[in-house]
């Protein structure tokens, strides 16, 4: 079967708008059931030339199940990216949820602020860890004292603490032996490629509405086109991203040269003082001849 790659921002768009998907998808990466779903996309555009880059996040207000049977309900904030430059902007977004007056819940007549979970795709590898696909950083309540884990849950800490899961694509195809959420995150691929052949017969029959909406999405015109223009946008700025990182590269060898060549004249200065001092020059004399200071002289001389 030939599907739409989800990585493409259009596509992750098409495919995480159907609620039941959605669903499904959050409840395999949290590990335990999403038994609502309130979706809030957030779109940024930004003029590039004569295109324009949106760039695609997703908000939602869910309500979880906890291993209690209770349930929870929390802020997901799923961001996609295919550059490391991106984290900038994943921290930006975050500290808007944080602030946002509309993320709280309502309890017994008081608001609540909203726990946060976070959910990262990235197209490209986190260097200690590239080869494991799925990663969950779970928070812990440890007493310091005995180093034991608490296993209470505080108002306080849960509104300003988060768990997070990141989802390296590159990571999923490499890996042999695979669970059945790790074979349905096969649908995002890293590179240019707009679509993916997937063999349905090996795709996890719960998670098969994620392939057949991607095989929709591969058959709507207006998303291929979509498709082929971030494609050209996302050129432009990887020249762009390359340009700034040799720019980069210049000027820290500039200022690494700056800093052997002052080195280097600080230490004929520093020569030249003990010298004169050897001979008997005055430390006013020397600090006229060599611009160190009456302290550095003087530091010199007690040696």
């Amino acid at each position: 079967m030939i599907i739409a790659n989800a990585l493409y921002d259009v596509v992750f768009k098409y495919l995480m708008e159907d609620r039941g998907i959605a669903k499904l998808l959050l409840s395999g990466l949290l590990q335990t059931e999403v038994s609502d779903l309130e979706l809030m996309p957030q779109e940024y555009a930004a003029d590039l030339k004569d295109k324009v880059l949106t760039v695609y996040r997703i908000d939602f207000k869910a309500k979880i199940k906890l291993k209690d049977g209770t349930d929870k309900m929390v802020l997901i904030e799923l961001q996609k990216a295919k550059f490391a430059t991106d984290i900038m902007r994943f921290r930006r977004y975050l500290g808007k949820q944080y602030a946002h007056k509309g993320n709280v819940v309502e309890k017994n007549g008081k608001k609540y602020p909203l726990p946060i979970i976070t959910v990262y795709f990235l197209g490209y590898p986190i260097k200690e860890i590239a080869d494991i696909p799925v990663i969950r950083v779970v928070r812990k309540y440890l007493d310091v004292g005995t180093n034991k884990e608490l296993s209470v849950k505080a108002e306080f800490i849960e509104s300003l603490t988060h768990d997070s899961i990141i989802v390296q694509v590159g990571a999923i195809k490499k890996k042999r032996r695979k669970n059945e959420l790790e074979k349905a995150l096969a649908v995002f691929e890293p590179g240019t490629k707009h679509e993916i052949s997937i063999n349905e017969n090996d795709y996890p029959e719960k998670y098969k509405p994620v392939i057949r909406r991607l095989l929709k999405a591969v058959q709507d015109q207006k998303v291929r086109e979509t498709m082929e223009v971030e494609d050209e946008i996302l050129a432009e700025l990887e020249d762009k991203e390359r340009l700034a990182e040799k720019a980069l590269q210049l000027m820290e060898k500039e200022r690494k040269e700056k800093e052997e060549a002052l080195k280097r004249e600080k230490e004929a200065k520093l020569k030249l003082a003990s010298k004169m001092l050897k001979y008997g020059e005055s430390k006013e004399d020397i600090k006229k001849e060599t611009g160190l200071s009456l302290k550095e002289i003087e530091r010199l001389r007690k040696r």
